[in-house]
């Protein structure tokens, strides 16, 4: 199984930008931890991290024909962003959505996910362990 991982705005940041919401590991080193998880699972990682909507976008399009399933952190544009949520259905992939922190816990705006339910499943506020637990459930049956 080919898995796309997708990374939106600011992750790029991570083990800088608030470690205490989003942990001490770096996008390297999770990247890292997600193609150990997934080897162990039989499965192929490619990443991807764009600040840009537009080019998550392009990306997600770009998986049709290249991947099998996606696991996407779409940072705050889980929050804002219908066009990556048409994007995500337009695909017909399996996506998981997954974020590090607990969005519903967080500022009232965050609480809402747009983008989440044109995925398959959303996992929120288990910081990297999340990762993992998307790549499980796509390993499972679909």
């Amino acid at each position: 199984m080919r898995v796309l991982l997708l990374h939106g705005p600011n992750l790029n940041l991570l083990g800088t930008r608030q470690p205490e919401v989003y942990g001490a590991a770096t996008l390297p080193e999770l990247e890292d931890r997600c193609r150990a998880w997934a080897a162990g699972l039989g499965m192929e990682i490619e990443t991807f991290q764009s600040n840009h909507e537009g080019a998550l976008i392009d990306r997600l399009h770009g998986a049709i024909g290249t991947a099998d399933a996606v696991v996407m952190n779409p940072g705050a544009l889980a929050h804002t962003s219908y066009a990556l949520h048409d994007a995500v259905l337009a695909t017909g992939l399996r996506v998981i959505e997954v974020h590090l922190s607990d969005i519903g816990a967080r500022e009232p705006w965050r609480a809402t996910s747009v983008t989440a339910p044109a995925c398959a499943a959303m996992i929120s506020g288990h910081g990297a362990e999340g990762y993992r637990q998307a790549l499980e459930i796509l390993a499972g049956p679909g």
